[in-house]
């Protein structure tokens, strides 16, 4: 079990500080004066749809780009000045597929070991410990264009903590990955973050945004909102959200939509989700609403927010 926020906000010190950090390209802003900060041992999840700034923000802490404005402490090194400390002590787990698909699971594991700067007797050891903890015990000849999606992942997880860093920088690592595996991928971050590793992950999966310690909301270029995934839920939605279950879901959205009462409509699977001021008040209207449209509506109960109501209402 990772440890609790109580624990993380006890140790001293923060792993990275970001303060009104910019990105511009040309006349486009990728980043906009954004501040945020990470403790040191915790999981911090950069939660935003594709486009929004997540990757940039990650090449940026990490030297490989250039930001137009801001500052950036990492492990202590100012960024981009020290980025080269940096890189020395973090791991860093593209979005793509980052190993060699031509070399067996053993020949990548060599290849980032020297690259790291491993020594030769440590990186045999520590190259057994990933097989291990990737689960590829008894396949480390094994070309890696033969593992599923899943143990791929999970060996260029290994790759980028070869050299034991003290941060992982991980940019959306489990996008196209099924969920079992995106489950067992989860399971070793829990591991890596209880021997006290920071880890810096980025995603667009609201349920895997529910297994961090701390969330900030990224929209446009912008942080939107920041806190535990609990707190998010708490203070950072304004309303009630009642979900409603109906014969006829997608005539049920057209009609809810219409009415400027309802802060937010969205469908999930055959049920909706309505934000409104009051769900005492709201039910009568709704049932009248859906009625004179001939949708018949078999459940309507209070909920507590979803992280994506949150984040659709701290959009909006």
């Amino acid at each position: 079990m990772v440890r609790s926020m109580n624990d993380l906000m006890d140790d001293a010190g923060f792993a990275v500080i970001v303060e009104g950090l910019t990105k511009k390209f040309g006349d486009f802003t990728a980043v906009d004066d954004i501040a945020f900060h990470v403790l040191r041992g915790e999981i911090f999840g950069f939660l935003g749809p594709n486009g929004s700034g997540k990757t940039t923000t990650i090449r940026m802490l990490l030297g490989l780009l250039m930001p137009t404005e801001g500052q950036m402490t990492v492990l202590d090194f100012q960024v981009p000045g020290q980025a080269e400390q940096v890189r020395l002590r973090c791991g860093y787990m593209s979005q793509k597929f980052s190993l060699y698909e031509d070399l067996t699971v053993a020949e990548n594991l060599r290849f980032f070991g020297r690259v790291y700067g491993v020594p030769p007797r440590r990186l045999r050891r520590r190259s057994r410990e990933i097989i291990v903890m990737a689960g590829l015990a008894g396949r480390g000849n094994e070309l890696t264009r033969n593992l599923s999606g899943g143990w791929r992942q999970r060996l260029a997880l290994g790759a980028a903590i070869l050299h034991d860093p003290d941060i992982l920088f991980l940019d959306e690592p489990t996008a196209g990955v099924d969920p079992v595996s995106r489950r067992q991928f989860w399971d070793l971050l829990y591991t890596l973050a209880d021997q006290g590793k920071t880890i810096f992950v980025t995603t667009h999966y609201m349920d895997e945004a529910e297994n961090c310690h701390r969330l900030a909301f990224i929209h446009r270029g912008r942080i939107v909102a920041t806190g535990s995934p609990q707190t998010l839920k708490q203070t950072q939605m304004s309303g009630e959200v009642l979900e409603i279950e109906v014969d006829c879901p997608e005539e049920a959205l057209r009609s809810l939509k219409t009415d400027p009462t309802f802060t937010e409509v969205a469908l999930y699977g055959r049920r909706l989700h309505v934000v409104v001021p009051e769900a005492v008040g709201a039910r009568a209207q709704i049932q009248h609403l859906l009625g004179a449209v001939g949708v018949s509506v078999s459940r309507m109960v209070v909920i507590p927010p979803s992280l994506e109501d949150v984040f659709i209402a701290r959009v909006r």
